[in-house]
């Protein structure tokens, strides 16, 4: 056996290279922009959170000041969707939404008292009134380092343009030293240079830090994403210990029902095979519209777990014999211009197949609809429709409750609008992750 070569060493960039190169890198000015941001947004930031707040406690005694505080509260959502966006931009930091998942708006109230109680909410108003103090520190930080090091920089100029000699960090009365010769510009100008080979490593570090505060403060807590992470591969786990045990309930309710009085006719037909050819006759014939009735039976229990057609085919071809086999007409809108990975693919399928079942036992509707689109972020989106009665509801222990459960162990989100009197529309988020 040959054995692979070994490794080539990656040699390190060369630290006087990089040291001479980061004032001059994208990263550094889009970093100090960052900072020199941060006092304007904070004073923006500061001011909402202080007035609303202070303006809706001031209130309450006359109940407007309730609203106004909701007010408050989702200006520092919006404010925070900002500053996830800003340090995307600034500081390559990816921050996802930290809110927990809206409950299901039976109540029109319910939402919004779920996202004031909300945690990483109150986690947000505290990095708004903390943006002020920081903004004001880095501002200053960054402003200093700079136009220090850029003023040391431009000395020799101030010597050819004034006729009298520049006090250095300091007036003619105090000052560090005087710089009047040709040597102390030289030696300014070294001291400036040095500096500014510095600066970039100042504002780096002030730039994690912000970043560490952004992701920690607005991006959720870890232990907060590992137990919705545990939350949703639980569910994973009881929906397929649940699909189990209904696939074993339909083998003996239905098809090991279906074989065993099959059995018992072929034997009957055997006993009279000779006494009673006629009998026997009739008995087989019986037999074998029990075994056609028993392989379409399994041919549906199949169907329902993953049909072939999914696989060979996609969801347009599957999506469309749902839509054939429903005793509601259906019209099916499929855009998925590369095919999601199979556990999407099922998923989506189930999806569909359980809401047009639902759609033809309790909706009473004439016509539905089922579109399924694929963006390019890598979302799969489904929607079915209906204009049926509406009053759908996500209960615990529902089929709808069973669908959410499904699609959440995917990463996914569904949404249910189902207004007394209709219509009802069904939607359903999946990534399409490998």
């Amino acid at each position: 056996m040959t054995l692979p070569p070994p490794p080539v060493p990656v040699r390190s960039p060369n630290p006087l290279a990089r040291a001479l190169r980061a004032p001059f890198e994208l990263r550094t000015w889009k970093e100090t922009l960052h900072l020199l941001l941060n006092l304007p947004v904070g004073i923006v930031t500061f001011t909402v959170i202080v007035t609303g707040f202070a303006t809706g406690l001031g209130m309450l005694i006359t109940l407007l000041g309730i609203p106004i505080i909701f007010v408050t509260i989702y200006a520092s959502r919006w404010m925070g969707g900002v500053e996830r966006a800003r340090g995307r931009s600034f500081l390559d930091v990816d921050v996802p939404k930290p809110y927990r998942a809206d409950p299901q708006p039976d109540k029109w109230w319910r939402v919004h008292v779920a996202r004031f109680t909300d945690p990483a909410t109150w986690i947000e108003v505290a990095y708004h009134l903390l943006a002020l103090p920081i903004g004001i520190f880095t501002f200053t930080v960054a402003v200093t380092f700079w136009a220090t090091a850029l003023g040391l920089i431009a000395a020799p100029a101030y010597y050819w343009a004034l006729p009298q000699p520049v006090y250095l960090f300091g007036n003619e009365a105090h000052h560090l030293f005087v710089v009047d010769t040709p040597l102390d510009y030289l030696l300014v100008v070294l001291m400036g240079l040095a500096l500014l080979l510095v600066t970039p490593w100042v504002i780096r570090g002030l730039a994690t830090a912000n970043r560490f505060l952004v992701r920690g403060m607005l991006g959720g807590s870890e232990s907060a994403r590992v137990q919705e992470l545990t939350e949703s591969r639980a569910a994973a786990v009881d929906l397929a210990a649940q699909d189990r045990r209904q696939i074993e309930r339909d083998l003996h309710d239905g098809v090991q029902q279906q074989l065993v009085s099959l059995a018992m006719d072929l034997g009957r037909a055997k006993e009279k095979l000779d006494t009673d050819p006629e009998q026997a006759r009739a008995l087989v014939e019986e037999a074998h519209e029990e075994a056609k009735r028993a392989i379409t039976e399994v041919r549906d229990l199949a169907r329902g777990i993953y049909p072939a057609v999914l696989t060979d085919m996609g969801l347009d071809a599957a999506l469309s014999a749902l839509a054939a086999r429903s005793t509601v007409p259906v019209e099916v809108q499929v855009d998925v211009a590369e095919r999601p990975p199979a556990s999407t693919e099922a998923a989506a399928y189930f999806v569909v197949s359980e809401a047009l079942a639902n759609v033809a036992k309790h909706s009473r509707a004439t016509k539905a609809s089922v579109t399924v689109r694929r963006a390019n972020d890598g979302w799969l989106t489904i929607q079915v429709q209906d204009d049926g009665v509406g009053g759908a509801t996500i209960a615990e222990g529902s089929g709808l409750a069973g669908l959410r459960d499904r699609v959440g162990a995917l990463d996914g989100d569904l949404h249910l609008l189902s207004p007394e009197g209709g219509p009802t529309v069904l939607m359903v988020e999946i990534p399409c992750v490998s």
